[in-house]
Formats: C-alpha cells, structure tokens, sequence
C-alpha cells in the first residue's frame, strides 16, 4: 500500500494494489475518485482539495493489530 500528498495539486491518493491496472474510475463524491481492476477490486483512491477534507494532509499515522 502507497499512500501520498502532492502539496502543488492538494491531492491524497492511497494506493491499495501497485502495478494494476484501472479499469474503471468512478468519482463517488465530488472529489474523491475510486478506481477499480477489471474484477471490479478498489485498487486506490484519489482526494481532491485535500486539505478541506482531511485533518492533516502532510501527517499519516498506521497501526497493524495482532
């Protein structure tokens, strides 16, 4: 998983499977974009004007549970 912030487009995009290809983009909500393979898998998505819509655009915690 990838995730990362351009500060020049405000854009978060987290990406789930690396090196698929999208088959099929779909913008849910006005400003954020989901892409999906060809089974029809979420393989990343993509927040516009970031940094109205997410706490801190720059700051990213992750946590794995046992």
């Amino acid at each position: 998983m990838k995730v990362s912030y351009d500060q020049r487009t405000d854009t978060l995009s987290v990406v789930l499977k690396e090196g698929v290809q999208v088959s099929e983009s779909d913008e849910d909500k006005p400003g954020v974009i989901l892409d999906y393979d060809e089974q029809g898998d979420l393989i990343s998505l993509e927040i516009l004007d970031a940094s109205k819509r997410v706490t801190d655009a720059r700051k990213i915690e992750y946590q794995a549970m046992p």
